[in-house]
């Protein structure tokens, strides 16, 4: 159900096992029971980028592999980081992301995310865009974005597919100006950022700029009050999934934000508290 209502939504692309996802809660064997029946419900309609970051090259290059056979259209890392204090040089991480693309023959998509601690420089994701064939796509989450968009279009050029915005999209504008192609937010309102995105493309700046500052509100809940939480309780909500409850050690949202989140929801009204999908599942 999740599935169809991302494509209900108009998303472009569907990525699944990323933090969002919750996926460092996850079991392996769960991780692959999670892709592979995203996979088959998107059956073809919607291409599926899966996430397979972790610390050690060798199991990201398995992730990477399995989910190449099982059908994904490109998979997701992010630089190999554990815990606040190990981290890889800058000269390992190219030869982290170099040995995965060795590996698979579809897109790579780096996640530069501040959840690893790490800003990865632009003169590295040029480098990589540049030297790693399959290196195409990055997701850019950090506070330098924008400027880092800009610097990868200018010197990457023809290398890349192009970089996107992240991060819950709260940067979203400032990163349109800058040059992304798309945003990989969470799925509260894909199909609001669907249309900031399609209107800014179509060249109309201003109607972007004001649909999306409607919805900000919403986008900035979710990055500092509900985080993850806050899909799972508006699907839950919108009876797109049955419950809304997190893995130990997380714990529930509590009744206060609960409250507050579906009282601005309701105001704003997306789709995800009253689309097919969820009432077809009610």
């Amino acid at each position: 159900r999740v599935v169809d209502f991302l494509i209900e939504a108009r998303s472009d692309l569907i990525c699944v096992l990323a933090n969002w996802s919750e996926q460092f809660a996850l079991s392996d064997t769960e991780r692959d029971a999670v892709a592979d029946a995203v996979l088959e419900q998107a059956a073809g309609r919607i291409p599926v980028v899966v996430t397979t970051s972790h610390f050690a090259t060798s199991v990201a290059r398995e992730r990477s592999r399995r989910a190449e056979a099982a059908g994904a259209a490109a998979v997701m890392l992010m630089v190999p980081y554990h815990g606040a204090t190990i981290r890889a040089s800058e000269a390992a991480t190219f030869r982290f992301f170099a040995e995965v693309a060795a590996a698979i023959d579809i897109p790579i998509v780096i996640q530069d995310s501040p959840m690893s601690g790490l800003v990865l420089s632009a003169a590295l994701l040029v480098r990589m865009a540049r030297e790693i064939p399959n290196i195409r796509y990055f997701k850019l989450e950090n506070a330098d974005a924008a400027d880092k968009a800009r610097v990868l279009i200018a010197e990457a050029g023809d290398s890349i597919g192009g970089p996107w915005d992240g991060d819950e999209s709260l940067t979203l504008m400032a990163d349109l100006a800058a040059g992304v192609i798309g945003s990989m937010p969470g799925s509260v309102i894909p199909e609001i950022l669907g249309d900031v995105i399609r209107r800014w493309d179509a060249g109309d700046r201003a109607g972007a700029t004001t649909l999306f500052e409607h919805w900000l509100p919403l986008l900035n809940w979710e990055n500092k009050h509900g985080g993850l939480q806050t899909a799972k309780v508006l699907m839950c909500e919108g009876g797109i999934i049955a419950s809304e409850a997190v893995r130990a050690p997380l714990a529930p949202m509590s009744s206060a934000l609960r409250e507050g989140l579906l009282a601005l929801a309701r105001r704003l009204d997306p789709l995800i508290l009253h689309s097919e999908t969820g009432r077809a599942s009610t």
